[in-house]
């Protein structure tokens, strides 16, 4: 997987999942926490998350073909989608009904040292994973804000990670307070209140992951920085009399997809034509390396009737 999906951040967040979902799963058997068995799917429905988003990665590196003449980048963008329903559904909905049964049912929980000590730890082992997805994000984030990384990230690995080790820090936050209360009071009601909490808390970002992820699918354009930057490399290029319309598209989070129309002299000749074109294209990757498909349209650009001095004079029409 390349540097933007956030290798080492996935790797360090399905190795902490996977200890907390043991640990949680053998403190919920020895002490009938509704919130320990909550938070334990919520452990291990997130590490089947990052396989998810690890198998992504690696179907997105297979070579273009016929059938997908434009490659398999957007594999990453059908996983994460894909983990925001789990997340959604065994994460959330379970927690949610489990928290129900709980709050109509309660009852107390017993060796509540166990659910607290486990908790304590995973709370360590989560705020390591999340600062792992921190380090790695930095780079990427730039000068953004988290919440505009989130929503204007190419990539959705790191994004994903991060909402959540997010949503598990809080979930955990919440399963604390419900086992303690629980047993300072003797009721098992705030074990239910916590579980509903955090099924909650994760719908919630199931919802967030799932509306990003759909407009990545859906196809989303270049920024307007690495969109500014290319239109300058087109119109500084000699010969290009004006831009008349440019399109981009992400093929994947490492790939974009560039389309774009120029004006030259109406009495250029091919060659300078071709030389244009591939000058054209050569400082566009300078500008966006990520602009690996470029395709460019030749076209003689005319103003609009109104502002033509000579309206009869004009013979040649541009194309569509």
């Amino acid at each position: 997987m390349s540097s933007s999906g956030g290798g080492k951040a996935i790797l360090a967040a399905l190795a902490a999942n996977i200890g907390i979902a043991i640990t949680k799963f053998i403190a919920f058997v020895f002490s009938g926490s509704s919130s320990m068995l909550a938070e334990s799917i919520h452990s291990l429905a997130d590490s089947g998350n990052q396989l998810l988003l690890l198998l992504g990665g690696r179907q997105s590196r297979k070579r273009a073909d016929k059938e997908h003449p434009f490659g398999y980048g957007r594999e990453r963008y059908v996983y994460a989608f894909v983990v925001s329903i789990i997340l959604f559904s065994v994460g959330g909905v379970f927690s949610i009904y489990e928290g129900i049964e709980k709050v109509t049912t309660p009852h107390a929980i017993e060796n509540a040292w166990l659910p607290i000590a486990v908790l304590v730890i995973a709370m360590a082992l989560e705020g390591f994973s999340l600062r792992t997805a921190i380090k790695e994000s930095n780079p990427s984030r730039g000068r953004q804000s988290w919440v505009q990384f989130v929503r204007r990230a190419k990539a959705p690995e790191l994004p994903v990670v991060l909402l959540e080790d997010t949503a598990a820090l809080t979930g955990l936050l919440f399963a604390f307070l419900g086992v303690v209360l629980s047993t300072i009071t003797g009721n098992g009601l705030w074990d239910g209140i916590g579980t509903l909490f955090i099924g909650a808390l994760l719908v919630l970002v199931a919802i967030v992951l799932g509306i990003e992820t759909k407009s990545l699918l859906v196809g989303e354009g270049a920024s307007d920085a690495d969109m500014a930057a290319i239109e300058k490399a087109i119109t500084d290029t000699p010969r290009v009399d004006r831009l008349i319309h440019a399109k981009t598209l992400y093929l994947g989070p490492d790939e974009l997809l560039l389309g774009a129309k120029i004006a030259l002299a109406p009495d250029a000749e091919l060659r300078d034509v071709a030389e244009t074109i591939n000058q054209v294209e050569e400082n566009v990757r300078a500008a966006v390396p990520i602009a690996r498909v470029i395709y460019i349209e030749p076209d003689v650009y005319l103003p609009p009737v109104s502002q033509a001095p000579n309206t009869e004079a004009i013979v040649v029409k541009s194309s569509d």
